[in-house]
């Protein structure tokens, strides 16, 4: 059984989009890419190459890296261009990325059937709207969110509306120099719903519940 992980660059309002530069994702008028830039230091590239994984990646990030890695150097460009990649997308005819797999079909069950084999770790890139999908169907073992210390506003989120609830644990943390918090966490069942109130509640809480039922 293999492990899904998302490492995602997100700012402190949870927004993903064109962390990489600002001709990455303009889409929807997006005005503010390559926000995470300055922050990067060798210590964070390093903590970015250091697992062995292959890429589940949705049509937007396959072209984005697809127009960038096959003409880079280093550690992050030799594993990504040599590295087993599924691309989901409905549009694409062909992907010509080296080792690059078009996923036929559904999804969500191709993505179940992956895990379910041997070999490493299955990491997703960007994509925001494949990590929706993937929520949808609780496929995601791992968050490792990288949060920068930026507020953006605006912009494609890593939780967007119609996330499933569910209740995380933090298993590890890291803060790099230039102040990115790196989170991994992984699921941990249903919330667990506690009362702050007093067990008997007031007169007063009483009549401010009542007068939000009315209000609706």
């Amino acid at each position: 059984m293999r492990t899904l992980a998302v490492p995602t660059f997100v700012s402190l309002d949870g927004v993903m989009q064109a962390p990489g530069g600002p001709h990455e994702d303009p889409t929807g008028g997006f005005t503010r890419g390559g926000w995470a830039v300055t922050y990067f230091d060798e210590e964070m590239l390093n903590r970015a190459s250091e697992t062995s994984y292959e890429l589940l990646l949705g049509r937007g990030t396959y072209e984005i890296f697809a127009a960038h890695w096959p003409y880079d150097e280093g550690p992050v460009a030799e594993h990504l261009n040599s590295t087993r990649k599924y691309v989901a997308s409905t549009t694409l005819d062909r992907v010509e990325w080296n080792n690059s797999t078009l996923i036929p079909g559904d999804v969500a069950e191709y993505v179940a059937a992956l895990k379910r084999e041997d070999g490493p770790e299955l990491q997703v890139h960007g994509s925001p709207g494949l990590i929706q999908t993937l929520l949808r169907h609780d496929l995601i073992d791992e968050f490792r969110t990288w949060i920068f210390p930026v507020v953006l506003g605006s912009g494609k989120r890593l939780f967007d509306g119609g996330t499933p609830p569910a209740a995380l644990k933090l298993v590890d943390s890291w803060v790099s120099k230039t102040g990115v918090m790196i989170n991994t966490y992984v699921r941990d069942g249903e919330i667990p719903i506690g009362e702050m109130d007093f067990e008997v509640p007031t007169e007063a809480e009483l009549a401010r519940r009542e007068r939000l039922a009315v209000a609706g």
